[in-house]
């Protein structure tokens, strides 16, 4: 098949109908292609392990903003879902953008439709939206000022307390972040399909089978399961709190794909993921496990396929990022 044919097959069907030669070695083709290209490879921690393991910089949704606003490479591929890959691009308009999965998409993103929403909005006209960077880029385009789990709290601080404030489109985390701060805002009913499947029942065995296992968990779980837990926080604090902490097992409320970092970070601890509320693997988010490693190199080697967008929005969308950024850079934030 030739180049011009396979970019053609990409385009329609993604990659579908191309296949990897089962002899070669996905990791030094992944390096030379990053250096024939000047390409970065940008990886959630939610990824598989390959993948993670052949990324050039992993992090959650704040490191990964700040990397690609910062990046000198020519290509950014991003290893996550598509809200992230276009957040990269509004940051970088110059820039080639990747996404190995154009299927690699979002529950929480896509349980805010922008119509929907843009109603809403005017509904409450005296309110300042701030929007969780797990939305899409036409949602970041009808907000004031967009936030991660990692500085939430900082950016509903930099408001004055008497501020109206609509928080979307986690209703989870923004029930938490109003506990916390003391806020009341309006949330939009919005909820991420793995924080919500966690059982409260098989949690709780879990935790009396391993006494002295901490539950850590993600501030996107529902409340019953933060009520029971020994510390919240984003995927790069629950991260950094598993090297910190003195315990050696724990119980992971999140994505599944951090118990990787976690484990070669602390090869002496023990980490177990939290259960779902069913027998299905449902705390592995089924939009990032789309990625593969044999994805991302038809990615590289085709430049396909490419996250494309409507400069009116890119500029739209960029405005509250920009805010995000200049906040979390004065309250010291890094990703």
């Amino acid at each position: 098949m030739n180049i011009a044919t396979a970019k053609q097959n990409i385009k329609t069907k993604g990659f579908l109908e191309l296949e990897v030669n089962p002899s070669l070695d996905l990791f030094a083709e992944i390096e030379k292609l990053k250096k024939q290209k000047n390409a970065i490879i940008l990886a959630h921690y939610y990824q598989e392990p390959d993948i993670q393991d052949v990324a050039d910089f992993i992090g959650d949704s704040l490191g990964l903003a700040q990397k690609a606003a910062s990046t000198n490479a020519e290509i950014i591929v991003f290893a996550g879902v598509h809200f992230m890959a276009e957040t990269a691009k509004v940051l970088n308009p110059s820039k080639k953008v990747l996404l190995p999965d154009l299927n690699a998409g979002c529950s929480l993103a896509d349980s805010a439709p922008a119509d929907l929403f843009k109603k809403f909005k005017e509904k409450n006209p005296d309110h300042v939206v701030i929007s969780y960077i797990n939305c899409s880029a036409e949602i970041k385009a009808l907000s004031d000022i967009i936030c991660t789990s990692s500085n939430a709290e900082k950016i509903i601080e930099s408001l004055p307390k008497d501020q109206p404030i609509i928080f979307a489109p986690d209703k989870n985390l923004g029930a938490y972040l109003n506990k916390k701060s003391g806020r009341n805002m309006l949330l939009w009913n919005g909820a991420c399909m793995v924080h919500e499947i966690f059982s409260l029942e098989k949690i709780t065995k879990l935790k009396i089978r391993h006494p002295k296992a901490k539950l850590i968990a993600h501030p996107e779980c529902e409340e019953a399961v933060l009520n029971i837990s020994d510390y919240i926080g984003s995927t790069t604090q629950l991260l950094k709190f598993s090297q910190t902490d003195k315990t050696t097992e724990y119980i992971v409320a999140t994505e599944t794909g951090i118990l990787h970092e976690m484990q070669k970070i602390n090869p002496s601890k023990t980490f177990i993921p939290a259960p779902p509320n069913n027998s299905c693997a449902c705390n592995d988010c089924p939009h990032m496990k789309l990625n593969t490693l044999e994805k991302l190199f038809l990615c590289m080697q085709y430049e396909l396929p490419e996250i494309l967008m409507n400069e009116e929005l890119r500029i739209a969308a960029k405005r509250p990022i920009d805010r995000m950024l200049e906040i979390s850079r004065v309250a010291g934030l890094i990703g």
